[in-house]
């Protein structure tokens, strides 16, 4: 971990700044539904399985009812989508019956890889730990798909999303940095094929520069990514306006070195945002301002028309697996209030 921030902080010379929110740290120990960033695992576990193609489309057209329960689409666009087009307009009715076409059992399998069933193992006493269902059933698998129904940490997250972009290989999160491997060596496990993760990495982009992220692009840099929007939960049910609005993304999209995660804990609109609270209007802006800022202290430099980008492939070991480094920034409704799309 490159970077970590949780909003509010405080100052730690002065222990009476240290009460409430600013003790807690959001990215190890807060745990959240995602929402749709969560698409991004349901395409790769399900290309990976061999199960779903790229090729392969959906029916989006009509709501899916299951039992009491109601799965529709936001903005949706009521036709048969492609695979690409489930994660460009993010349908949640498209991730749902690609979950099921994958199987509620290899899901849940695939998470439990991808750590995202139990406490991470990151060196802080302030961890988190996920909240997953005690039975699988269909509708779990459906709506966890789409990011609901399971919560994990953002640096969970995050991790899940560095295997999906770094050639397909789990590497355990740690604020430890390591010049040279342990003894021993790191064992890194293999969790996605390299062809799953070069065809993820080209679905983040197109939703960077034609779905619901395209606030999070810059000039002179491909970021890919995915947008991110859930209802809190409250007494009696989810909370229509209260939300959690998220963007993670990776960069350079073509050879990824950093994975960011932005979330925003009950953001609220305003006229600059059209009064929409979703991912796409408050957490990707941010991301791609963090990119460029960022991407010239660290020697990436833009690349612009004309130019022609270097797309090296990352070397691979089985035993070990250069990291893709990870920054957070999740924000409380006290320090920023913007809103977001899903």
């Amino acid at each position: 971990v490159t970077a970590m921030v949780s909003l509010p902080d405080y100052n730690p010379n002065d222990a009476g700044t240290l009460q409430g929110e600013a003790g807690f740290n959001r990215v190890t120990k807060g745990v959240y539904e995602m929402g749709s960033t969560f698409k991004l695992l349901t395409a790769a576990m399900a290309l990976d399985s061999g199960k779903v193609s790229l090729q392969d489309r959906y029916d989006a057209r009509k709501p899916i009812r299951i039992a009491r329960f109601r799965i529709t689409d936001y903005h949706g666009k009521n036709r048969w989508l492609s695979v690409p087009e489930i994660l460009i307009y993010s349908s949640n009715i498209g991730a749902a019956k690609m979950a099921m076409d994958l199987g509620g059992k290899a899901q849940k399998a695939y998470l439990a890889k991808l750590g995202m069933l139990r406490q991470s193992a990151v060196e802080l006493p302030e961890v988190g730990t996920p909240l997953s269902p005690a039975r699988w059933r269909d509708i779990n698998t459906m709506t966890i798909s789409y990011g609901h129904g399971i919560a994990v940490t953002p640096l969970q997250m995050a991790a899940a999303i560095a295997t999906v972009v770094n050639g397909g290989y789990y590497r355990p999160p740690t604020i430890l940095k390591r010049d040279k491997p342990k003894p021993g060596g790191e064992i890194i496990h293999q969790i996605f094929s390299e062809k799953t993760s070069s065809q993820m990495r080209n679905l983040m982009r197109l939703v960077v520069s034609r779905g619901t992220g395209r606030k999070a692009n810059v000039p002179g840099y491909k970021i890919g990514g995915k947008t991110g929007t859930a209802e809190k939960q409250g007494n009696g049910g989810y909370r229509e306006k209260a939300l959690i609005s998220s963007f993670v993304a990776a960069f350079p999209i073509d050879a990824p070195r950093y994975v960011l995660l932005v979330l925003v804990d009950e953001p609220k609109g305003n006229k600059s945002t059209y009064y929409y609270a979703t991912g796409g209007w408050v957490a990707a802006p941010t991301i791609g301002k963090l990119v460029q800022r960022i991407a010239p202290m660290i020697g990436i430099r833009p690349v612009l028309e004309g130019d022609k980008p270097k797309t090296s492939k990352p070397k691979i070991s089985k035993r070990r697996r250069a990291p893709v480094k990870a920054a957070f920034v999740p924000f409380s409704t006290k320090s920023v209030e913007r809103t977001g799309a899903r």
